[in-house]
């Protein structure tokens, strides 16, 4: 695939609302098979559109995608033979940027993570990828046609999030604002969503009232205790306008705190040649001694069934 069908193919996941990483070759030092300006995409169960590298680059690529859209940050991935070096020479690498034990060191920089991958390719090429998150615009349902609705929903659209006027399927956060025209149906409909953020603006006496007539209902505690009320940060007395603001900003918060907490993808190291592969996509598996070994590829397995104790004795598994 092309480079341009690669940015087609991005710009379909994106207004599919699908999170990718978009990983573009920036920098080769010869030999190597990938060309500056090379690009592909991987998706998040680990499949790579496009051409980054051969059989060496691209899963260290994928395995960095995987993390970039975890973590929600890009980063910068210089993949090339052990200790920097190609040919013999050392290539120009900041010595912060330079592998740790196990063939991978990261330093971070404003704004930025440059990752040092080792790669066992014969070529002994060096290339670096930059790899960029894509994650879907949050989708956020307002309930409610009061100023407070009104006015969150426009703010959250100059944000870029995407917004629905009512409680939709997919939606990653609910706010229910019909001030007591519908609260506790439009607080049902909420709560049948998989939204992370459900929140009910009303005074904390109105949200006790409105709580009690769902427990009545039937509505599990569990349930009613997704529920976010008063919503937004506590800015004492505020207009309609300003509570929009102030869910906002939880809003924000709340978004940020899910990205963080995001899990990174399982990795384990190859015992024969130290690589970190995904434990999900490994080219190869093995059982010995009652332990799973996961492996970069074929030749790298039957090297380890050959001979286990050699490997095992390196301490590069585990």
């Amino acid at each position: 695939m092309r480079g341009l069908d690669v940015l087609r193919q991005a710009a379909r996941l994106a207004e599919a609302g699908e999170p990718f990483a978009l990983a573009t070759v920036v920098d080769v030092r010869r030999p190597a098979s990938a060309r500056c300006g090379d690009r592909g995409l991987v998706t998040p169960d680990g499949a790579l559109i496009g051409w980054v590298g051969g059989a060496c680059s691209e899963p260290i690529v994928v395995r960095e995608a995987l993390r970039a859209v975890a973590e929600g940050t890009p980063r910068r991935v210089r993949i090339g033979p052990r200790a920097g070096r190609v040919g013999g020479d050392a290539v120009d690498a900041r010595p912060e940027e330079r592998a740790a034990s196990g063939g991978q060191g990261t330093h971070a920089g404003p704004g930025e993570a440059v990752v040092y991958a080792e790669s066992h390719c014969a070529s002994e090429g060096t290339i670096e990828v930059l790899v960029e998150p894509q994650l879907p615009a949050p989708l956020l349902a307002v309930v409610g046609d009061g100023p407070a609705a009104r006015t969150l929903r426009e703010l959250a659209t100059a944000i870029g999030w995407r917004v629905a006027e009512e409680a939709a399927s997919g939606a990653d956060a609910v706010v229910v604002a019909t001030m007591g025209t519908r609260d506790e149906g439009a607080l049902l409909e909420a709560l049948a969503l998989s939204a992370g953020y459900v929140a009910l603006v009303a005074s904390a006496k109105r949200a006790g009232v409105v709580l009690a007539a769902l427990r009545e209902q039937g509505v599990a505690e569990e349930e009613l205790a997704r529920v976010r009320s008063p919503a937004g940060l506590d800015l004492g007395p505020c207009t309609q306008e300003e509570i929009a603001v102030a869910v906002l900003a939880e809003l924000v918060a709340w978004r940020h705190a899910r990205t963080q907490e995001a899990p990174p993808p399982a990795e384990a190291v190859d015992p024969v040649c130290g690589m970190t592969v995904s434990v999900e996509r490994a080219a190869a598996t093995a059982e010995h001694g009652g332990t799973t070994y996961y492996f970069c590829c074929a030749h790298c397995r039957a090297s380890f069934l050959e001979a286990p104790a050699r490997y095992l004795a390196s301490g590069r598994a585990g």
